[in-house]
């Protein structure tokens, strides 16, 4: 079976999924950012399909970017003019590319985590 990628978005500030957050996926080479993908999440906070689909993944370094500033301002937790979470990558490394590898983002406004999810 070949590997792919899924991500999604939780506002753990409101306790539910974020939607219309875009997402771009970089193929990262030394200081080299090649953009092979982008997504907005549903209303579920994930995308509707894979952001990385069966057959695409390859082993490597790749940066997910995460435009949360929009959705941050319009919930009405940014805070100010200048948000101190606009945008947030999030670099991790495929070594075996034929699993599924899920890398969420768990999001507040001064905050956020990830993991590897299944």
């Amino acid at each position: 079976m070949a590997g792919y990628l899924t991500t999604h978005v939780l506002d753990t500030a409101q306790g539910k999924p974020a939607a219309g957050i875009k997402i771009v996926l970089y193929r990262v080479s030394g200081n080299a950012h090649r953009k092979i993908a982008e997504a907005v999440t549903n209303a579920d906070g994930r995308t509707n399909s894979p952001i990385l689909p069966e057959g695409k993944l390859e082993s490597g370094q790749y940066e997910l970017i995460f435009f949360t500033g929009e959705h941050l301002e319009t919930s009405g937790l940014a805070g100010s003019d200048i948000k101190f979470l606009d945008q947030i990558p999030i670099r991790f490394g495929i070594a075996d590319p034929d699993q599924h590898y899920h890398v969420p983002l768990l999001l507040s406004p001064y905050g956020y985590s990830t993991y590897r999810g299944s």
